[in-house]
């Protein structure tokens, strides 16, 4: 295979010592790159064309036979990533799980504009503010995804998108639809400025999700765990809406809610694609 190096054996060489830096944020930040562990998300990346450095594979193993057609594309290509073979001291070394994965990827960031939010093309746009839990945030990625979301929002206060777990919890999705950072007191003005209705969570709001008209492209904002959306935010809600509940529950986990919401919009795009007349309210 003309990419493959030779194998990495000491963990205390600078370049493993480089990958596993990347296991914290700032380093992250500082360099544009992160982590993929696992043969799902690298598979994942290679299959969306995502911009890698390299593959680090367990050289015992050797390359998984889920990854083999990749390497052999770009091998017949002549681009893509180095795939380098190394021991499992390394592997251990970088790895952010108490049982490491047989191989794991370097993968560069991949900004993406504002201005793509305000096409008004496909699903609602997701915006997250202050999401804490890295698991709920991979998830709402994930259920963004399935259910044609045009993009996600992380508003600050949100779980790093980078982080293991919440990378772990989007299951690739993160390849298939837009993600960005972005300053939401700064950025939900300028939506609401060019009509974009944003719709956020309340418990006390009395507005039904069911009543509303999200088949078009809406924002659909969601708030931290506890306390829900920050003031500031809920400030710049259009309508805020609830998820009516018959049983007795307080509240729905937030991906939950989340997915929810995003399904509902689904079924009424697939409505309206059937009944163009559905009505707007």
């Amino acid at each position: 295979m003309r990419k493959l190096e030779p194998a990495l054996t000491s963990a205390a060489n600078p370049r493993v010592k480089g990958w596993a830096k990347l296991s914290e944020r700032k380093h992250r930040q500082r360099e544009g790159r992160f982590k993929l562990e696992g043969v799902h998300l690298v598979a994942e990346a290679l299959a969306a064309g995502w911009p890698l450095e390299c593959v680090v594979f367990d050289e015992g193993a050797g390359i998984p036979p889920e990854l083999v057609q990749f390497a052999e594309r770009e091998e017949a290509q002549g681009n893509g990533p180095l795939w380098i073979p190394a021991s499992p001291d390394v592997i251990a070394k970088c790895s952010e799980t108490e049982t490491p994965q047989p191989v794991f990827a370097v993968a560069l960031r991949v900004e993406r504009k504002a201005e793509q939010l305000f096409r008004g093309e496909g699903g609602p746009v997701v915006v997250l503010d202050g999401v804490q839990d890295p698991g709920n945030v991979g998830t709402i990625i994930r259920s963004a995804a399935a259910s044609g979301a045009s993009a996600v929002v992380l508003g600050k206060g949100t779980a790093d998108l980078y982080n293991a777990k919440t990378l772990r919890s989007t299951m690739g999705a993160l390849f298939s639809i837009p993600v960005m950072e972005a300053d939401l007191p700064q950025l939900l003005p300028e939506a609401k400025a060019r009509g974009i209705p944003l719709f956020g969570t309340s418990l006390k709001a009395t507005e039904s999700c069911y009543a509303c008209d999200l088949s078009g492209s809406p924002w659909l904002l969601l708030g931290n765990e506890g306390a829900g959306l920050s003031p500031e935010v809920m400030e710049l809600v259009d309508r805020p809406i609830i998820i009516p509940m018959t049983g007795r529950t307080e509240s729905l986990n937030v991906a939950m809610a989340a997915t929810v919401l995003l399904f509902e919009a689904q079924r009424q795009r697939l409505v309206r694609l059937r009944h163009p007349s559905f009505p707007s309210s």
